[in-house]
């Protein structure tokens, strides 16, 4: 029997800004290998055709859903999308989000909460929704992807993401205390400087005008193992922590950063 065989699954995030294996799409397709059904939430279809492309086989268990994780008419809609194909989910991973650069100076008003709303509000609104089926039937796993930026200064000012980010950490926590008798587990996964088609796509352009060579050398040489891990990685942490093999896990994180975050430098 596979792992997640009769588990029904939610990942937001599902899609990627590139080719290749961004953290939701290695979820979503770990997830549907492993035997789970799996409802594959972005805000671009393209981005989760090309998830269902990468799938194989397993994308026989994937459904697509179209979702604004910051809108709460479109999550519960999403929600009852999942429950209408699968029925009440088992698993809710909360992967949506995004980095903006800049401190308080530099950053715009509007651009902070933009940042609060798809950091932040996005896992409130889903766990909002989700959480009421998983409490009446007493069980559920919910995980949050946070970030190291989190956790302690990881090279640039971005506050927003930083602080959304650490508040995501936090009220996995708070949740997680909550809802604990209701036999619902909630833990965070803490991605640290990974590879993922976001460097070349995104990142490159704020950090270093594009130059993806040089960002991906700044970033291997804070990360003891010398390596960056991928979307892959932060996939194998959340597969186990919403397993049955965690489950006297919760309100914790698991930092997936190549040891970057035990440095003092």
């Amino acid at each position: 029997m596979k792992r997640f065989e009769s588990k029904i699954a939610i990942v937001t995030g599902a899609g990627c800004v590139g080719a290749g294996w961004g953290n939701g799409r290695a979820m979503a397709v770990r997830l549907a290998e492993e035997g789970a059904k799996v409802l594959a939430v972005d805000r671009d279809k393209e981005r989760l055709n090309e998830t269902l492309s990468l799938a194989g086989d397993a994308a026989a268990s994937i459904t697509t859903c179209i979702c604004d994780v910051t809108s709460a008419a479109s999550v519960q809609a999403m929600v009852e999308a999942c429950v209408a194909a699968y029925g009440a989910p088992d698993i809710l991973i909360n992967n949506v989000g995004g980095s903006a650069a800049g401190g308080p100076v530099q950053l715009s008003e509007e651009a902070w909460d933009s940042q609060i709303d798809i950091n932040l509000k996005s896992v409130f609104l889903t766990c909002k929704y989700v959480l009421p089926l998983m409490v009446e039937r007493k069980r559920g796993a919910i995980v949050n992807v946070a970030s190291t930026s989190g956790m302690r200064w990881t090279g640039s000012a971005q506050v927003a993401y930083a602080a959304s980010k650490a508040g995501v950490i936090h009220l996995s926590r708070v949740v997680a205390v909550q809802h604990a008798p209701d036999g619902v587990r909630v833990n965070t996964v803490v991605p640290g400087q990974l590879h993922t088609p976001m460097v070349e796509v995104r990142l490159a352009k704020q950090r270093t005008g594009g130059d993806v060579e040089g960002l991906l050398a700044s970033r291997v040489k804070r990360i003891p193992l010398g390596f960056m891990g991928d979307g892959r990685d932060t996939a194998s942490a959340a597969l186990y922590l919403a397993s049955d093999e965690a489950r006297f896990v919760t309100g914790t994180e698991l930092v997936v950063d190549g040891g970057m975050t035990a440095r003092c430098d």
